[in-house]
């Protein structure tokens, strides 16, 4: 490792960014994701592990001198690994995907590796200008109106998160937290399976209408596209003309579904979103790139320097990673990535429909399947998740659909394949067998 003089004439005895020792050991790193990679399967999908495992492994300080990369990368195996929940795995069905690919890889890897900090236009334009460009790609694959490209009125941002852009659009889980800080007790509209527990535009117009009645100004209203639950899709083309009628801002969070809207036959859940202010659609959802990489749209861009959309002044170069996806992968392998969850999907929700001992709660919306047994109640269904989850062949999660106890199987990730969740199926299913005896 080459030494270098610093401008006080001290020389340190190491270069911290070799370009040598970096290509040398970037290999050992790619060789030992790969396996990882390649071999994911064979782990327990949730881990294992009891809390402060690794607290009781690690020393209690930082050591004084440095420790080679192979014994770093055998720590790595031995407790790390064991402490993972496996969100490549081909048995992951909990939680919406975090997405992956190579090409999101090798896009990850020019974002860390170039490391510049994007918040205006002078400190790197490209970090700028290819975010320009890439929010109007997927807006025009996504045949978002004109208004909200750079080319229209509006434009794009990749945010971290929909939970970051929730501070400047208002969107996500957050609303109910916020609503929580008001003044008094706001009154909640609730959904119902009659509408595929979608917010009902004659709730909201008649919310607004006591609103104004009561001296009050309505001035914000997120509709989702594929809620965090059960997928539901809000009537955005009716309830945007209830907000319009009332000068309310309409922000679409679509962070999940939104992504499907590449695909003709799914681009109908987005019908309405002409009427929006705001839109937002997380590529690392469903896209095949890697986290974080939220983008948000917006009609009047305002501004140009993105320090200004967004709350830290810190920015990440995260668009070269969207544009590496989108020209390795292009509009037709995406829907085609999309597609395929959507049919593994379709064909785990027939297999549910095929043993009376379980029912499909929510309408299927897009690759999530909400179910749960007809009998037992909440507690039996709970069981049967835990004793699913704990065989680590599988890892599935629950949500509670009007005032009902459900069970989630998500299809969303990069190696799932047809047999995963023919595998699942019969896990679950054997796993009901032993609680029903």
């Amino acid at each position: 490792m080459d030494s270098f003089s610093c401008s006080n004439g001290l020389q340190l005895d190491f270069n911290p960014l070799d370009s040598e020792e970096l290509r040398e050991q970037a290999h050992v790193v790619v060789d030992f994701i790969a396996d990882y990679y390649r071999e994911v399967e064979k782990y327990p999908v949730r881990s294992q592990m009891e809390p402060n495992y690794l607290l009781n492994k690690l020393p209690e300080n930082a050591l004084d001198l440095p420790e080679s990369l192979e014994t770093i990368l055998e720590d790595v195996k031995r407790y790390i690994i064991p402490g993972l929940t496996h969100w490549q795995s081909p048995n992951f069905f909990a939680y919406y995907p975090a997405s992956s690919s190579t090409a999101g890889f090798l896009g990850e890897m020019l974002c860390t590796a170039f490391n510049v900090v994007g918040f205006s236009w002078i400190t790197s334009p490209a970090a700028t200008e290819l975010e320009f460009v890439v929010t109007d790609w997927l807006g025009r694959m996504l045949s978002l109106p004109k208004s909200f490209s750079f080319s229209g009125t509006g434009g794009g941002v990749i945010h971290g998160s929909a939970s970051e852009a929730v501070l400047c659009a208002l969107t996500h889980s957050a609303l109910e937290k916020a609503a929580g800080h008001l003044p008094g007790k706001p009154p909640v509209l609730l959904t119902s399976a009659a509408s595929d527990f979608a917010l009902s535009p004659g709730a909201f117009d008649t919310a607004l209408v006591a609103d104004v009645a009561a001296g009050l100004t309505p001035f914000f209203l997120c509709a989702t596209v594929g809620t965090t639950s059960s997928a539901a899709v809000d009537p955005l083309e009716e309830l945007g003309h209830v907000a319009n009628k009332y000068r309310v801002w309409v922000h679409v969070d679509a962070a999940y579904a939104g992504n499907a809207g590449i695909c003709p036959e799914f681009r109908h859940y987005l019908n309405g979103v002409e009427l929006a202010d705001s839109f937002s659609m997380s590529p690392h959802k469903w896209l095949l790139t890697y986290m974080d990489c939220c983008c948000t749209w917006v009609r009047d861009n305002g501004v140009v320097d993105y320090k200004d959309w967004q709350i830290a002044l810190n920015r990440r170069f995260r668009a070269i990673r969207l544009w590496l996806v989108l020209r390795r992968h292009g509009a037709v392998r995406l829907q085609s990535h999309i597609r395929s969850d959507v049919a593994l999907a379709r064909r785990f929700e027939m297999l549910v429909l095929g043993d009376i001992r379980f029912e499909v709660v929510a309408k299927r919306m897009f690759s999530l399947v909400c179910f749960r047994l007809v009998s037992g109640g909440s507690e039996l269904n709970a069981t049967l998740l835990e004793a699913v989850n704990a065989t680590g062949h599988a890892y599935m999660s629950h949500t509670v659909i009007g005032e009902v106890y459900v069970l989630r199987f998500v299809v969303g990730g990069a190696f799932t394949q047809e047999r995963h969740v023919d595998e699942a199926w019969k896990l679950i299913q054997e796993e009901a067998d032993a609680l029903l005896i």
